[in-house]
């Protein structure tokens, strides 16, 4: 994997990070949270279609190394939606 292909991979798990944050409305954490949910969202969604038998949808092939976006979606969803509920709500007076 060049420099250039992981810098790629940083930025689609980044979007695919920030999208699955919006979905859920998480307002915490920058940049890199959002990168790390991405990958976290990957590994959880990927796990989540070989466990039930259903394909990954819409692979993004970099090198060798493959990245699928929608099972990052659902993956980072379900994991932000799951930090939400654990984490104590901030209340601004």
């Amino acid at each position: 994997m060049t420099v250039l292909e992981f810098i790629v991979l940083l930025i689609i798990a980044g979007i695919c990070g920030a999208i699955g944050r919006a979905i859920v409305g998480y307002p915490r954490g920058g940049l890199l949270v959002t990168i790390a949910l991405g990958f976290i969202g990957a590994l959880l969604g990927v796990w989540i279609s070989r466990a039930t038998g259903l394909p990954e949808l819409f692979t993004i092939q970099l090198g060798d190394t493959s990245f699928p976006i929608v099972w990052s979606i659902i993956g980072a969803t379900l994991f932000v939606a799951l930090i939400s509920l654990v984490t104590p709500r901030r209340y601004y007076w």
